[in-house]
């Protein structure tokens, strides 16, 4: 079905400022795939509770961000300090003890020595003395543990982030294994999307690929293209990773995303984006003739290309010229028509 070639009536620019224009023109550009992703974090973990006890403080809530090493929870930590302060009495009872025996035996030692004792009594007091300074040994590795678990009723952020979900309120009872709090690093973002296997060979060899976000209504390439050794047995497809640069504003997991993988060269008719105007249902251009007359066109698009372009399949010729502003564009051809 042809497309309507003029929407609107022409204007001459002779009393207008000069339209920054583009060529309408043919180009080689990557044959691409398109596959359906998501959008997911390659930072992204869920703290848990690694000790039983009351929650007495949650300091962040979804969407905060949190700096790492910053207190997200507090968990009673009565009795993990009960814990410690025993740990801490058998080690001074140890202690105790070897120091004991250690006195026992260099006087068994000594005694023996003069012959007032027998071999068999300076036996005992050496391993009564080596039994002691073992059972130190095991105080102190108890009394290093219960100070590690003394540490757990604080959880902080083990990286800097947004939080993602709270999971725990106020007064909650923890238990280990509990998750707490999920979060997520956004400046490192990348997107998964899985692919047939009889595409991959050409992705392998090239190594190109961008994202597109339609709600965000922007196209980034992709920094890094990673093929994961392992295919879906029942789908046959391989996932395919593409890490996306920092400080893509509004992106965050779970979002959808459309991967475009370059599999080829193909020549295509383009034109900027920035020249393609939307009036409702219709896309068109505001196409320049060679004596400065301005018409609307109606065209039938393709998809995006890397580098803000877009295919046009239909309304424009190689060589016409169309506004990159269409707003300029259509204020001059309003001036044209009084």
């Amino acid at each position: 079905m042809a497309l309507a070639t003029a929407l609107m009536p022409h204007a001459a620019l002779a009393d207008a400022p000069a339209l920054r224009t583009a060529p309408v023109q043919f180009r080689e550009v990557d044959e691409t795939y398109a596959a359906e992703g998501v959008v997911e974090a390659v930072k992204q973990s869920t703290v848990a509770a690694q000790i039983s006890g009351r929650v007495v403080a949650v300091n962040f809530d979804v969407g905060d961000w949190v700096k790492k090493g910053q207190v997200i929870v507090r968990i009673d930590p009565s009795e993990v300090n009960q814990a410690y302060a025993a740990s801490q009495a058998q080690i001074a009872q140890a202690d105790a003890t070897l120091r004991n025996a250690k006195s026992q035996f260099e006087r068994t030692q000594s005694l023996v020595q003069q012959k007032f004792m027998s071999a068999a009594a300076l036996d005992k007091a050496r391993a009564d003395y080596l039994a002691a300074k073992a059972q130190l040994a095991v105080a102190e590795a108890g009394g290093g543990q219960a100070a590690a678990t003394k540490g757990y009723a604080t959880v902080t952020a083990p990286y800097s982030g947004v939080v993602s979900a709270r999971l725990v309120e106020l007064g909650e009872m923890a238990v280990p294994g509990k998750p707490l709090m999920t979060g997520f690093d956004p400046s490192e973002l990348r997107v998964t999307a899985s692919m047939p296997q009889r595409e991959l060979d050409a992705v392998r060899k090239l190594g190109r690929a961008s994202a597109e976000f339609p709600a965000l209504n922007k196209r980034v390439p992709a920094t890094k293209v990673t093929i994961l050794p392992a295919a879906d047995a029942q789908t046959h497809t391989t996932q395919v990773r593409l890490d996306l640069p920092p400080g893509i504003e509004g992106l965050y997991p779970g979002m959808f995303a459309r991967a475009y993988f370059a599999v080829g060269k193909v020549k295509k008719l383009l034109v900027p984006a920035a020249a393609v105007a939307k009036r409702s249902e219709v896309n068109g251009a505001y196409v320049v003739g060679d004596n400065g007359a301005i018409r609307f066109r109606q065209l039938r698009l393709g998809e995006g290309v890397a580098g803000d372009e877009v295919e046009v399949l239909a309304g424009l010729a190689p060589g016409e010229k169309v506004a990159l502003d269409p707003v300029a564009a259509l204020a001059a051809l309003k001036r044209g028509g009084k």
